[in-house]
């Protein structure tokens, strides 16, 4: 057989090596703990994961990214012969003198030591599609123990039911708040904050071409961006081609004069300044300028290729400033959309959209919890 293994101090770090030497159709046979000893002092946890490019057994990796669009289609589950095959091959490492600890033996150990019940073996191939999908191997397990409780031992091995059980589990985790919603007649004003290089000013021109081009409204522009190099350049070449009036604020007091000039209009999308979490002055600053301009929403800019813990503390510091919800884009630039989830139980923030590229107006759409949910689990994102 053509099988190679791989170590890393975690799950998903192995995963990732196999997806770089083999490609996302590789399959992983085989999982484990290894070293001991002063050896577990020395390098630490290590994971090993046996794996092939060639064995055709259900492929626990996801395919590279591509473009996401409200089009989600479920992944295909497992053809039922899979486990006939992990026994085969575990038969044959037993054989050759391997040890045949695999994840899910590991994970009962791991249970034992603390307190916790065994995980199913049926549940690896959902387990290890959540890991791959950039979801902590903690979270992972948590989600498939709420799943198990409520399922009988026949019932875990209906894939299709434990499978849909946990997209609706995700479904209740991933809150969304819905489009922007614009009455004619009725001004209403809406900020984008967060950090930089997020693509605030891109999703602002998306914005505003939907708002106006396809639902006729009428719509102005408004930066506070003084900062960034050729920023004020970028969103009025935008206003241009658009065909929207553009108004640029440095102060409060001319943030008040801006909107008067404003006021006839259904809808005002402001565009403000990338700000480090880390930087209370300018935290500070951006709160007054929202203060002044008496936004109704401010959506917190999030790339979906950042860190989950650079994206949990952005979402934290500006809630604080009175962020209503999340803006996730560059989701076509990401290999799994499990980094989401932690940041909603942090932040409490529901997400209002999404952007998978630079099209406008074309790579954005109002979030959806069901589609995002089959995403995560390795939906087709086309």
């Amino acid at each position: 057989m053509d099988v190679k293994t791989y170590r890393a101090s975690s799950l998903q770090e192995a995963l990732q090596q196999v997806r770089r030497e083999l490609g996302p159709e590789a399959s992983v046979l085989h999982t484990r703990e290894v070293g001991g000893g002063m050896l577990r002092w020395i390098a630490g946890r290590q994971i090993e994961v046996t794996a092939s490019a060639t064995i055709k057994v259900p492929s626990r990796l996801p395919a590279k990214p591509v473009p996401f669009t409200p089009r989600i289609e479920t992944k295909p589950l497992p053809p039922a012969d899979y486990d006939d095959f992990r026994a085969k091959y575990r038969a044959d490492l037993k054989t050759s003198g391997s040890e045949s600890d695999s994840l899910v033996e590991h994970l009962s150990l791991e249970s034992a030591k603390n307190g916790k019940s065994e995980l199913p073996e049926s549940l690896f191939p959902l387990f290890t599609d959540l890991v791959a999908a950039e979801l902590s191997e903690e979270i992972a397990r948590e989600l498939l123990e709420r799943v198990r409780a409520g399922l009988s031992a026949n019932d875990l091995d209906d894939r299709m039911l434990v499978k849909s059980r946990l997209i609706r589990l995700l479904e209740d985790e991933l809150k969304c708040s819905g489009p922007i919603r614009v009455t004619p007649g009725t001004r209403r004003i809406v900020a984008l904050v967060g950090p930089t290089g997020v693509g605030k000013t891109t999703t602002i021109a998306k914005l505003a071409a939907n708002f106006h081009l396809r639902e006729k409204q009428r719509v102005g522009l408004i930066t506070v961006d003084t900062y960034r190099i050729a920023a004020v350049d970028q969103l009025q070449t935008y206003a241009d081609i658009i065909d929207l009036p553009m108004e640029v604020v440095a102060t409060p007091r001319e943030m008040r004069a801006a909107i008067a000039r404003l006021s006839d209009l259904d809808l005002i999308l402001m565009d403000t300044a990338g700000r480090s979490p880390h930087d209370d002055l300018r935290i500070q600053e951006l709160k007054s300028m929202l203060n002044e301009a008496r936004a109704d929403e401010v959506h917190v800019v999030l790339s979906g290729v950042a860190s989950t813990a650079s994206m949990k503390q952005a979402a934290d510091r500006f809630a604080e400033i009175g962020a209503s919800s999340l803006l996730l884009t560059k989701l076509d630039e990401t290999a799994g959309l499990g980094n989401i989830l932690p940041v909603l139980r942090s932040s409490k923030l529901p997400i209002s959209y999404i952007t998978n590229g630079q099209n406008v107006p074309e790579d954005i759409a109002s979030a959806d919890r069901r589609k995002l949910a089959r995403a995560m689990l390795g939906g087709n994102r086309d």
